[in-house]
């Protein structure tokens, strides 16, 4: 281990695969290292909590904001957001001409193949790039407790060894996420867009207890034959596989397989994804195309929102200058279900929020001077909040400010009819 960390100079650019691509044992020995002048990495969502981006000469150049993001900003660290589309990020590391490049990966199999597990992304060609640089460096933290996916046919997600210049071993398990209940407004939501889910679908879900929740409803319900084609692979989708749900087989490309591009929940869940040839991995550049998600049948997206205006402009990664999350694949999958309408884009948010002791609506009139959209009001298809849906689909300005006032809470309902009577003069 300490090997490994000592070729990573004081003055050097890193970087790192995101969510459980993370490299954390990596990441803990850095910590320990106090020699750092100017090391610029390049990640985001990052699983953990390092000593390493606390340290002044550390510059974390991040592409999605997570808890750990959150805690460094709010802690005063060099921390600065790079805005970004998920399936971009690997060119970012590009941008910053990162020397080293750092990921997690399965165990070698007995041709020398690592899989890089949990997380296929959008690193794995410049992965490839480092290892056939001499003048650069890949290396991989592999561990036993890792497990081994399948990839998808035309898209593989391994190294050779020959490809890797270090491999450092631990006894490290992926990370598990507690599964999150969810509140009553939640499961609100959730039955309120059921209606929006046909037999068959094909879906992709996003993290939050909203996604569970509706996959916990489509379990237990009547419905059947779905299938997956999401750029995260979830704790939801894996309880509608327990239940016998998710087959595949009306699917127009990949029948018979899931397809994701990364994973993240409990440790049942990435039991259930070791050696599994029903799900497969691609890469996020080929998961999040449009042009590739429109070929699924009935597809359906459920993401969630921080806020949405009266116009249908949606607010999913920042609060007024606050970063709080990223852009991701939120667009992607907007984009991809609109262009057809057998498809179909559920975007989930909780009515009201609780800002500096003050109840405030999350369906607003109007966006704020530092307001930052996320996706764009032609996307936008079927708002859900605990009061209702509002399908925005061929509806003009004042009609879907209209639809979009009435699912929004009481207190503030009669304002912003008023507000949306306005619009679209």
């Amino acid at each position: 281990m300490s090997d490994a960390i000592a070729l990573i100079r004081p003055v050097d650019t890193l970087g790192l695969g995101l969510v459980t691509g993370t490299p954390r044992t990596l990441l803990e020995a850095m910590s320990k290292r106090d020699d750092w002048v100017d090391l610029t990495v390049s990640g985001g969502l990052i699983l953990g909590n390092y000593d390493l981006f606390r340290h002044p000469g550390v510059h974390y150049r991040a592409t999605f904001y997570g808890a750990g993001e959150r805690l460094y900003r709010d802690q005063g660290t060099d921390i600065q957001f790079i805005p970004s589309f998920f399936r971009h990020y690997g060119l970012l590391c590009r941008d910053i001409n990162a020397r080293v490049m750092m990921m997690q990966a399965s165990m070698p199999d007995a041709s020398g193949e690592v899989s890089l597990s949990l997380y296929s992304g959008a690193h794995l060609e410049e992965c490839r790039r480092a290892g056939r640089d001499p003048h650069r460096l890949l290396i991989l933290e592999c561990s036993p407790h890792f497990p081994r996916t399948r990839a998808l046919e035309g898209h593989p997600h391994t190294l050779h060894l020959d490809e890797v210049d270090v491999i450092v071993v631990t006894d490290a398990r992926p990370t598990a996420l507690a599964k999150e209940e969810g509140s009553e407004a939640d499961r609100l939501i959730a039955q309120h867009s059921m209606n929006f889910i046909p037999e068959g679908a094909t879906l992709q879900t996003g993290i939050g207890a909203v996604p569970n929740l509706v996959a916990l409803a489509l379990a237990a319900g009547s419905g059947g034959d779905y299938g997956v084609h999401s750029e995260m692979f979830t704790d939801g989708l894996h309880q509608l596989y327990a239940a016998g749900k998710i087959t595949n087989n009306r699917k127009n490309i990949h029948r018979g397989y899931s397809v994701t591009t990364f994973a993240l929940g409990s440790a049942e869940l990435y039991e259930f994804l070791d050696e599994n040839e029903g799900v497969r991995f691609a890469p996020v550049t080929y998961t999040n195309d449009p042009a590739v998600i429109v070929q699924n049948p009935q597809m359906v997206s459920i993401n969630s929102a921080l806020e949405v205006d009266l116009q249908g402009q949606i607010l999913a990664e920042a609060l007024g200058v606050r970063q709080f999350s990223g852009t991701g694949g939120h667009m992607d999958f907007m984009e991809g279900t609109s262009l057809s309408r057998e498809h179909c884009s559920i975007i989930a948010l909780q009515s009201t929020a609780v800002v500096g002791g003050a109840l405030k609506s999350r369906i607003a009139a109007g966006l704020g001077p530092h307001s930052v959209v996320t996706s764009p009001r032609q996307l936008a298809q079927v708002v859900v909040t605990e009061f209702g849906a509002a399908d925005l689909r061929g509806r003009s300005v004042r009609e879907r400010a209209h639809a979009l006032a009435e699912i929004s809470h009481p207190e503030f309902r009669d304002e912003l009819r008023e507000s949306a009577e306005l619009l679209g003069r």
